[in-house]
C-alpha cells in the first residue's frame, strides 16, 4: 500500500492550477485524489472529470470541483491506474470495472498519467483476464463470438449476482493468455457487435509511474 501511496502521490506534481484533469478509478488512483483533495484545500483550483460513480464520490468528500466531460473541449491531464502495463505502455485496465469511461476520459486527455505498483508491470499483456465490456442483450451470443476469437471468458459476478457497470452493462473477463498485438485484439474486438469496449489502452500513456517496495519511485516515459 505503501508504494501506491508514493506512485499517487507523486502524480499529482504534474497538476498546475487551472487545469481540467480527470481522476481515475482503482486502489492507486485514490491515494492521487486524496492528495489532490489536499492540494485543493491549499489553494490549487482545478476542475475534474471522474470516470466512475466511486470516483465522483471519493473526489467530491475530498472537496474537488467535478464537471463532466461535455461541458469541457479537452483535459489537460489524467491520472489513472492499470491492472497491467507491458514494455510498450500498452495496458489492460478495467478490473475495476470502469474501463469505458475510463477510455473515453483517456482519449480527451492531452496527457495520460498511469500509476502502478510493480507489480503491474509485465513483458506482455494478458496475465490479468481482459475485461469487455458487452451489452446485456444476448450477452451469451457476444460471449461466444469474442471466445472464437481465440480466449476463454466467463462473466464477471458481484456478491453472486452478475457485476454491472456504471453503464449498465455486463463485463467478460477473458482469458487470451500472451496479448502479441493489444492494438489488432482491440479492433478485433471492438468490430464484434454486442461489444460495448474492452480493457485494452494502446498507445494512449504518455507516463508510468512506478512505485516500488523498496519505497523507491520511477517516473518512466513513452518513447516517441
Amino acid at each position: 500500500m505503501e508504494a501506491k501511496r508514493l506512485t499517487g502521490e507523486k502524480a499529482t506534481e504534474y497538476i498546475k492550477s487551472d487545469m481540467i484533469i480527470g481522476l481515475g478509478t482503482g486502489s492507486t488512483a485514490y491515494y492521487a485524489i486524496k492528495k489532490v483533495g489536499e492540494l485543493v484545500k491549499t489553494g490549487l483550483k482545478i476542475k475534474a472529470v471522474p470516470t466512475s460513480k466511486e470516483t465522483a464520490q471519493l473526489a467530491a468528500e475530498a472537496g474537488i470541483e467535478l464537471v463532466e466531460l461535455a461541458e469541457v473541449d479537452k483535459l489537460d491531464l489524467t491520472i489513472d491506474g492499470a491492472d497491467e502495463v507491458d514494455q510498450n505502455f500498452n495496458l489492460i485496465k478495467g478490473g475495476g470495472g470502469a474501463l469505458l469511461r475510463e477510455k473515453i476520459v483517456a482519449s480527451a486527455t492531452e496527457k495520460l498519467i498511469i500509476v502502478v505498483d510493480e507489480s503491474k508491470l509485465v513483458d506482455y499483456l494478458g496475465d490479468f483476464d481482459l475485461p469487455v465490456e458487452v451489452t446485456k442483450f444476448s450477452w451469451q451470443y457476444t460471449k461466444r463470438m469474442i471466445e472464437k476469437l481465440g480466449c476463454t471468458a466467463k462473466l464477471r459476478q458481484a456478491n453472486q449476482n452478475k457485476y454491472i457497470t456504471d453503464n449498465d452493462n455486463y463485463i467478460l473477463d477473458c482469458d487470451f493468455g500472451k496479448i502479441k498485438d493489444p492494438a489488432g485484439l482491440a479492433l478485433k474486438l471492438n468490430q464484434l457487435p454486442g461489444v460495448v469496449e474492452n480493457g485494452i489502452f494502446a498507445g494512449m500513456t504518455d507516463l508510468v509511474i512506478v512505485g516500488y517496495k523498496n519505497g523507491q519511485v520511477k517516473v518512466l516515459k513513452a518513447q516517441s
